[in-house]
């Protein structure tokens, strides 16, 4: 079996510390990946510290990851060894479902197999991700990289790009549609990157001024403190869609007040408290609250093929892996400009 090493979280309050372990054996289908860089998500830290309740130990973190491909199977058709390939947060699924079958493998109906911390469908191992030194997948759920684009920011795409991009899509985010962007951190910058790319009038919410100015050069038309409640209340009624952001706990009735009729807010953040909807303030205007997570396979290559003509990558740091306790720890106090990403060559 291929060996591995990495940093991995051994209970939910031990720190991420060196690790090793083995990959299973690649099949006819899968491609093998000595990983170059991987993006921090805030996922990584909820799970690392198991505050969703599902977490697996010991834990390899990481589902946003860039490499290059060291095998091909004999029945592989997309890559060739010595090439780019990026793995986001899906590595499996049953394929067989309506999900599925329209490409749609985040919402697989029996279950999509994580990146880490999930029983891996092959041989019933736990998956580890990508704070390590190689990978294995099969080439389904793995992604061509366009050349040109700087690979430690093409590593967020696969999270943070995809979770962004699929709803602004899904909900026809363009020209003549005024389009709100609640929060502005790893999400929130590459939310506010697509929208202004697809054309629509982009306002950016955020409780800080000092983002104001970032805020601006991402793209955004218009900036609105949401602690101004003059401010808030002066773009009532006004927008087709907001896309909220925010892992934290937040009140989300202030921006369904700011919705047209038939306007939607989709969630893509994911509070450890719900939260509560005041459904008057649905019913009286016909407004909609929704949810999105990723995107399946061919909205992810579609994604990436986006960001590669139109030079598109997350703003991020390059951390060397030793510091990951450290970013954790940064990344809480929204230290961060936007993303952290790992120099896996510093493992």
């Amino acid at each position: 079996m291929p060996a591995s090493h990495g940093y991995a979280a051994q209970n939910n309050t031990s720190p991420l510390a060196p690790f090793a372990f083995s990959r299973r054996e690649p099949l006819p289908s899968d491609i093998a990946v000595d990983i170059l860089y991987c993006g921090v998500c805030h996922s990584d830290l909820h799970m690392a510290r198991n505050e969703w309740g599902i977490s697996m130990f010991p834990l390899v973190p990481g589902h946003e990851i860039v490499g290059r491909v060291t095998h091909v199977g004999s029945d592989v058709k997309k890559f060739k060894v010595g090439q780019i390939a990026a793995i986001g947060v899906i590595v499996d699924s049953c394929r067989a479902c309506p999900s599925c079958e329209a490409g749609e493998e985040n919402y697989c109906d029996n279950g999509m197999t994580p990146t880490y911390a999930a029983p891996d469908r092959v041989d019933g191992s736990i998956t580890m991700g990508g704070y390590s030194s190689n990978y294995v997948v099969d080439e389904r759920f793995a992604h061509t990289v366009p050349e040109g684009l700087d690979l430690a920011g093409v590593a967020p795409l696969l999270c943070a790009g995809i979770t962004t991009y699929s709803p602004l899509r899904h909900w026809k985010v363009g020209p003549g549609k005024k389009v709100g962007i609640v929060g502005l951190g790893g999400l929130g910058h590459m939310a506010l990157k697509f929208a202004h790319s697809f054309g629509a009038r982009v306002v950016q919410f955020t409780t800080s001024e000092s983002k104001r100015g970032d805020a601006l050069k991402l793209g955004a038309d218009e900036v609105v403190l949401s602690k101004d409640a003059d401010a808030m209340a002066a773009q009532a009624n006004s927008f087709d869609f907001i896309l909220d952001c925010v892992s934290a706990q937040h009140d989300i009735n202030a921006y369904i007040s700011l919705l047209k009729r038939d306007g939607t807010l989709a969630l893509v953040g994911l509070p450890e408290v719900p939260p509560t909807v005041q459904t008057m303030n649905l019913a009286f205007r016909r407004r909609a609250v929704a949810g999105s997570i990723i995107g399946g396979m061919p909205e992810t290559q579609e994604m990436l093929d986006y960001c590669g003509k139109h030079n598109i990558t997350a703003d991020v740091e390059v951390i060397p892996i030793a510091q990951i306790n450290e970013a954790f720890e940064r990344m809480l106090k929204q230290d961060v400009k936007y993303r952290f990403v790992i120099d896996m060559a510093t493992l």
